[in-house]
């Protein structure tokens, strides 16, 4: 006999949340969560803390309060925001997305969702480093790794793993199936990193510093391949920092002359900000273990398969945060509110397969991940402009529609392109709106083929082998509309 129903691999807000969701609709089932940090610090990603930008869209966590019936409220909640405005690199063109939302405290947070979860009659084993699956008869029957504090093995068994362990998770290798994808391509990892700080009000510029906006800075010089951010916690605390690509920081540095890393980056950023004046990390007790650090990002689409007998992956172990933003955050409350449900229904029909967890890609498809292929193309061709071509695009292709798309998450449609009488000055910009043309092309294709998704495991593999196929076509195309 088992020794739970059900085992969370990870105790971060994707694992909590999908915790909390398996209970609400599996009251009866014992659930476990096993988490790699201390009791006093749950969650944690890494040593330097709960690395993140802290945003998320009310629409998310209202989606996660109306399908689990748990509520965030302050102090967790630490400061709201009408939404998110995108900056082209000289400032000029700003595109809002996202509506209303929240900046979370990433350290308080986990705390009180354990206690959350700990009230609902969730189980956890802090402090166990999980370093892969039990296997019986095809299906993943357990986790096992090594206790951190007495250096003895750790072994519990279960019907149904849960993955969230993140991005680079050891579980997901060992998942017995050749549907789930078990490495990132390179390409597909941001590097990030951030400073939570207090400051004094410098010169009033809404483009530098906004208590109402979280802003992201476009600009392939201060972040390559990704972009800065300046999200407010206050009106004199910010969460500030920014991602970069690996190889695009390289070709950046050698372009300029320089030898940058991410840390300097950041320094650069911070110090370039007129609007933020004498900053100084947070001292605060809700800070203290979480202030400054770098961490890793996926963005691209979500792991082409997410169940396996046995096995279900969530949050940053199925490569969930949007690739456009890296937004994480969001993605996991859907994803995991989505998995817990599925998990307590496959159980109750006694069917923990890989067919009978089949439900839980088609419905995270079609609420969510039917629209991240088409966003991981257009990052990158994103990533391929120069700072010149994304100031002209922002000021010259984007329309009403195409600006209401972006705030919804999704590729905008680039229909001001196709306007008789359109001035495209130069060979560069020509390329881009090219460029631009043939990533909305796919993306509608790429759309209409998630909403396709199979039933059943049966349809996957023809699936999956013509969306590479469009993929793998697309990305040698976008080649040419590169500098």
């Amino acid at each position: 006999m088992a020794d739970y129903d059900v085992i969370v691999a990870g105790g971060g807000l994707a694992g909590t949340v999908t915790a909390q969701s398996v209970l609400k609709h599996g009251p009866g089932l014992s659930v476990l969560v096993v988490d790699k940090s201390p009791e006093t610090m749950p969650g944690k990603k890494n040593t330097a803390g709960w690395i993140c930008g802290d945003a998320v869209s009310k629409e998310a966590v209202d989606y996660m309060t109306e399908n689990i019936g748990v509520k965030w409220g302050e102090p967790e909640i630490e400061h709201k925001v009408k939404g998110v405005m995108a900056f082209s690199p000289d400032r000029e063109t700003s595109i809002p997305f996202d509506g209303d939302g929240y900046m979370l405290n990433r350290q308080l947070l986990p705390e009180r969702q354990n206690e959350r979860t700990i009230n609902m009659g969730v189980k956890f084993e802090f402090e166990k480093n999980l370093t892969g699956l039990i296997i019986e008869d095809g299906l993943a029957a357990g986790v096992k790794g090594v206790d951190a504090k007495t250096r003895e093995p750790f072994r519990k068994t279960c019907r149904l793993v849960i993955d969230a362990t993140g991005m680079t998770s050891l579980l997901r290798g060992q998942a017995y199936s050749d549907k789930v994808e078990k490495r990132i391509d390179r390409h597909d990892i941001e590097s990030t990193g951030r400073y939570i700080m207090y400051f004094e009000p410098g010169i009033h510029d809404t483009t530098e510093f906004d208590p109402d906006y979280c802003i992201i800075h476009l600009d392939q010089d201060i972040a390559p391949g990704g972009y800065g951010w300046v999200f407010p916690k206050g009106d004199k605390k910010v969460n500030i920092g920014l991602g970069v690509e690996k190889s695009l920081l390289e070709s950046r540095n050698a372009r300029m002359n320089k030898k940058d890393t991410v840390n300097t980056l950041m320094d650069e950023y911070l110090a370039r900000n007129k609007a933020i004046e004498n900053p100084r990390l947070s001292e605060d007790g809700v800070d203290k273990n979480n202030a400054t650090g770098i961490f890793q990002v996926s963005v691209r689409r979500q792991n082409d398969c997410m169940v396996a007998g046995g096995y279900i992956l969530v949050g940053d172990s199925a490569w969930m945060p949007k690739p456009l933003d890296a937004g994480g955050i969001g993605p996991a409350l859907v994803a995991g509110s989505i998995a817990g449900r599925c998990a307590a229904e496959a159980l109750e029909a006694n069917d923990p397969s890989e067919a009978g967890l089949w439900k839980y890609n088609k419905e995270f498809i079609n609420e969510y991940g039917y629209k991240t292929a088409g966003l991981e193309l257009f990052r990158r061709l994103i990533q391929t402009l120069t700072n010149e071509q994304i100031n002209y695009g922002m000021k010259h292709f984007l329309g009403n529609l195409d600006v209401e798309s972006i705030s919804k998450g999704e590729h905008p449609d680039f229909g001001g392109l196709g306007k008789i009488g359109m001035i495209i000055r130069g060979a560069l910009n020509k390329r881009l709106a090219d460029g631009l043309r043939f990533t909305t092309k796919q993306n509608k294709w790429l759309v209409e083929h998630y909403r396709s998704y199979p039933e059943s495991p049966g349809g996957f593999a023809e699936w999956n082998k013509e969306l590479h196929r469009v993929l793998d076509e697309s990305n040698a195309r976008l080649e040419q509309f590169a500098n």
